[in-house]
This record gives C-alpha cells, structure tokens and sequence, in this order.
C-alpha cells in the first residue's frame, strides 16, 4: 500500500482500533489465472501470545464452501487483507490559499497475513461464536439452542480460516 510520508503512523494501537471498529474487509489473492481475487467479509481480530513472547494478530472468519476462495488460501498460503476506515472528499475550498487541488482523506490498514484454513466443527463453531460476539453477542444464546444436525449443515456449508498478520500498514 502507498503511503505518503507524511501520513504514515506507526500506532499499532490507532491500527488495531480501525480494524475492530471498520471490521468489514476485503481478502485479496491470486485465482488459479493469477488475476486479483477479492471477497468483502466480516473478520474477528485478536491478539495471541505465548509466554513471554510479542502477541501475534490473527483475523478469523469465513467464506461460503462454494466462494473458491478458500481454495485460493489453502493453496497460496498468503494474502492480503485491506481495511478501509473513514474516508471524505476534501474540497481545495477548505485551504486558506487558492493553490490547492481536491483530494480525498481517508483511513485504512493493509495486512500480509500467512492462511490456515479450520478443520472440523468445533474450531469452525468457535469462529463463528467469536464473530457472534462481535457483531450479535445477544444472538449467541440462540445458536447455543440449535440441534447438532442443524449445526453441523451450517457449518458444513462454510470454510473457515485464521489469517496470521506477518506485515501490517
């Protein structure tokens, strides 16, 4: 991602905030035609460390089992994933002096991240609480109601994934 000297920032914390509160992302990789490919999904971040060690951030979520998108993870093993944050037209009107053209401010976090995809029900089911805490925590109740076989078909109908960041912007 370019980024003007003068807009660079370094605040991990500034970041983390923007990918929480703008959780609406974009997953880029490569398809089989070396073509960008993009899906736009909800992801849940968080921040993992073992004793001692710096945290690592991870990005949860999912795509549906017939988006070939979690092909393109499984096999490529990277990606990038953009967050796009508040972003307004700037009119040269709002500058005192008349040498000004338009431009367009705005906030956004780009990720390189290493991908893994979820095997089996209960790593899938514990994304998909994490995302319910996220974005529905009252919902949560009633998916703990459901039945085994009505679980399994909705889990069974998507692929998840754990995106490592391994660069962050």
């Amino acid at each position: 991602m370019y980024i003007p000297a003068h807009f660079h920032s370094q605040a991990l914390a500034d970041a983390l905030e923007l990918m929480r509160s703008h959780s609406f992302a974009t997953l880029i990789t490569n398809d089989d035609e070396g073509w960008p490919y993009l899906s736009h999904l909800p992801l849940h971040l968080e921040s993992r460390s073992a004793d001692g060690e710096a945290p690592d951030l991870v990005l949860l979520g999912h795509v549906a089992k017939a988006n070939p998108h979690w092909r393109y993870l499984r096999d490529r093993g990277t990606a990038t994933v953009s967050f796009l944050g508040p972003h307004a037209y700037m009119s040269p009107t709002v500058y005192p002096d008349a040498q000004r053209v338009p431009s367009w401010n705005y906030l956004a976090v780009s990720c390189r991240v290493t991908a893994t995809l979820l095997e089996g029900n209960e790593a899938a089911d514990g994304m998909m609480v994490k995302m319910i805490e996220d974005y529905e925590p009252n919902y949560l109740q009633q998916w703990r109601t459901f039945d085994e076989p009505y679980v399994s078909k909705i889990l069974s109908a998507i692929v998840g994934f754990e995106l490592k960041v391994i660069d962050l912007q």
